[in-house]
């Protein structure tokens, strides 16, 4: 069966990401799996001593895990979602991949703590994630909850495509929610009519299963504009196209995005090329 995974490292932001996979999880018919990275040095030290024991120390770690996620198994809501631990040693990127490499796993879900201890967009292990591994990847802010109905927007400059792996996930998320609507939101220069027809020709070619609104940004600064449309336009997941050299992914580098994130307290999906 298909997976949703979830990184954690026990923190109140990785409880918050659990929940909100959990609750995703029941409405795509899938498993979860939660995931910890144990750094390579951690538990030793340098030590001898704690290098004899260290066994005992992953041991105890993969303990915990399975005692932090039982909160989640004994909830009688998710009694038809299967979930497993996996606690190994490694850095969370390696940790992650070679899992990926294995399991049928479509969504990596990763939280966040919104405006305090955040480098960068989202945290250094979480904009790691999103700039090295190609899967879907879905940022919980601390503060976002679940929405059985979300109001789901793409923003996008109609030069990227998406991967199809990506396109069958959005495609399912879609589906299982039953939306009715997807918002896409264009946000770059080229405003000739045949490139923006092209564009939402493509993209009704590729999202299926819901009707799609398309919104324009008329504003010389475009990051402003996204943050304008998403205060003024009720929106429970934002999607974006990780892609380098559009203006989109250059979100990624720059303070907008935390105040997106502190300010609309939404979800955000990372799609890839």
């Amino acid at each position: 069966m298909k997976q949703i995974l979830v990184a954690t490292d026990f923190s109140n932001s990785a409880a918050n990401a659990m929940r909100y996979a959990m609750e995703l999880a029941k409405v795509l018919h899938m498993e979860v799996c939660a995931i910890h990275a144990i750094h390579p040095t951690e538990g030793i030290n340098n030590s001898t001593y704690n290098a004899i024991f260290i066994e005992d120390y992953y041991n105890n770690k993969r303990q915990a895990l399975a005692q932090w996620v039982n909160k989640y198994k004994d909830d009688e809501r998710f009694d038809n979602v299967k979930v497993t631990t996996l606690c190994d040693v490694g850095f969370l990127r390696a940790v992650i991949t070679r899992y990926v490499k294995n399991h049928p796993v479509v969504l990596l879900v990763m939280g966040i703590t919104g405006a305090t201890g955040i480098s960068g967009i989202v945290g250094s292990n979480t904009s790691m994630m999103v700039t090295k591994v190609k899967i879907p990847t879905l940022v919980i802010p601390l503060e976002s909850q679940f929405a059985k109905f979300p109001i789901i927007t793409l923003a996008t400059d109609y030069e990227t495509r998406l991967s199809a792996e990506d396109v069958n996930a959005l495609n399912e998320m879609i589906k299982a929610f039953g939306s009715e609507k997807m918002r896409v939101l264009y946000v770059a220069e080229n405003n000739d009519p045949e490139h923006l027809a092209t564009g939402e020709t493509k993209l009704k070619d590729l999202i299926k299963h819901t009707e799609l609104e398309f919104n324009y940004i008329h504003s010389s600064n475009k990051l402003n504009g996204i943050m304008d449309f998403i205060n003024t336009n009720e929106t429970d997941l934002i999607c974006l196209v990780k892609h380098h050299h559009n203006i989109v992914y250059r979100l990624f580098t720059r303070s907008t995005v935390n105040q997106i994130i502190n300010k609309s307290v939404k979800a955000i999906l990372v799609l890839h090329e």
